[in-house]
């Protein structure tokens, strides 16, 4: 089993480095990766799979199928990248590929490539061992702000599946077992009455007061939610640059972050009530649009321990001293605080065993023991939907030097590095072992899928039924704009 799918991914590894760094290059935001999304599924239909395409009302989703019978193994995939992150590949100096770019500061160029190698590995070994079975890529678009997967499985796309498996890149190795945050995100727009400012203010009713007194409201709020709980904002329209001028129309942000989705939803309804009650103080209309939502995340323990034993098979990321020395130019831009971030997760979730034997690597190559207690990553991800639908087990390989933040120039130019390269191609050999694994022993899905329904109480999804793919997408043009 190991050397067919060890040696699907070695074959490959031009095909894959190629892969993912035209992906890089395409930098593609959420529900715009038209030609990652082609690209991705071209690779997959090369190799006997069978796609369908805009899945879910998404033109941006794909399903990729082999196989038939026996389970059904599902593996995500994303490609879109974030805006503003635009940097040259493999330079440790902040420069930007185009002004005011995207670039992929979350690696999603290297997980799409990496979990397309983990299904060409499953397939091939599907094909040599002659066992019924289905592997399925799954082409997740929008994860950074469109929520993808929340659509795909409102939408079912994931009901006949018996688990589902996938990676992200990271600056260490380790299966990831921590809870993530549901998130509901909402936009308040308010609209006043314009009048000047100094002559007859009395005229005026103001919509950017409106906006700050929510924004004041939800300062007081923050006291009494769980710690957990997170609230944030952005001001999307201030009103105009005329101070002599009331501002008619204004528009707020939130994210409702919290550890599960009841909890959120109760804070994102607080959170209106607040907003309702400084549209009344100010005499303006208040609009609620609501625009995106993800749930929390469920880790499935059984599906973590397969996933830690396949890591310890396949190893960490085979670099080398080039990757190294790059690495060290690339932690001499960080600072200090960044570096202890990294340094203290390790420690908390990996014991001092591990940092001991990374020592003074700038790269994490060592497979950390599996974490076995209960946090709460301060994050969200749409993988919380699948993972309330059906067993979900994930992990992360190291595509960075350690203390590289997510979401920063740094990343995105590691992202089309050699040192991306080489996680990428590790998490491939781990995510098509485990699917080999899952196929071979029809014990392990029965065991996972005993643990979900001990832990899930069926799926409610957080985006309600009149918000549609095409909707996110015209507030993230609106934002972008």
């Amino acid at each position: 089993m190991n050397d067919i799918v060890f040696g699907s991914v070695e074959k490959n590894t031009t095909k894959y480095t190629n892969l993912s760094d035209k992906l890089w290059g395409f930098a593609e935001t959420g529900f715009e990766e038209r030609r990652s999304a082609a690209a991705l599924a071209s690779a997959l239909e090369a190799e006997g799979f069978a796609v369908k395409h805009g899945v879910a009302g998404m033109e941006t989703a794909f399903e990729a199928s082999y196989g038939s019978g026996g389970r059904v193994v599902a593996i995500l995939g994303e490609y879109d990248a974030l805006p503003g992150l635009s940097q040259v590949a493999a330079l440790p100096e902040k420069r930007e590929r185009s002004p005011n770019g995207a670039g992929h500061g979350c690696g999603h160029n290297l997980l799409g490539v990496g979990a397309l190698a983990g299904a060409v590995a499953a397939k091939d070994y599907l094909k040599a061992a002659g066992i019924p079975g289905t592997i399925r890529y799954y082409g997740c678009p929008g994860e950074e702000f469109g929520c993808g997967k929340t659509f795909m499985a409102r939408a079912g796309v994931f009901d006949d599946a018996d688990i589902a498996l996938c990676w992200h890149p990271s600056d260490f190795n380790a299966v990831w077992q921590a809870r993530t945050l549901a998130n509901l995100s909402v936009y308040f727009r308010f609209e006043g009455v314009a009048s000047h400012a100094a002559a007859s203010p009395h005229l005026g009713r103001s919509a950017l007061d409106a906006v700050e007194l929510t924004n004041v409201g939800a300062n007081y709020l923050r006291e009494h939610i769980p710690s957990e709980a997170r609230l944030h904002y952005a001001i999307t329209n201030a009103g105009g640059r005329a101070p002599n001028v009331v501002q008619a129309r204004a528009e707020v942000f939130y994210y409702c972050r919290s550890p599960f989705v009841a909890h959120a939803r109760e804070l994102y309804e607080r959170l209106c009530d607040v907003a309702r009650g400084a549209a009344l103080m100010t005499g303006t209309k208040l609009e609620i649009a609501f625009s995106q939502g993800l749930s929390d995340y469920i880790p499935n323990l059984v599906l973590g321990e397969l996933l830690q034993k396949c890591m310890e098979e396949s190893g960490g990321p085979a670099f080398d001293e080039t990757d190294r020395d790059l690495a060290e130019q690339f932690r001499a831009t960080l600072t200090p605080a960044e570096i202890a971030t990294t340094m203290g997760q390790l420690k908390f979730t990996q014991g001092d065993a591990v940092l001991k034997a990374i020592g003074k690597d700038p790269l994490d190559a060592v497979i950390g023991p599996l974490f076995r207690g209960d946090i709460c990553m301060p994050g969200s991800t749409d993988v919380g939907d699948v993972s309330h639908v059906i067993p979900t087990g994930q992990f992360v390989c190291s595509t960075a030097a350690l203390g590289t933040q997510a979401h920063s120039w740094q990343n995105s130019a590691q992202a089309g590095s050699s040192i991306g390269h080489k996680g990428m191609l590790a998490a491939g050999r781990i995510l098509g072992l485990t699917a080999a694994k899952t196929f071979l022993d029809p014990e392990l899905s029965r065991r996972a899928a005993e643990e979900f329904a001990s832990k899930a109480n069926g799926y409610s999804c957080p985006i309600p039924d009149t918000i549609h793919p095409d909707d996110v997408l015209r507030s993230m043009r609106n934002e972008n704009s």
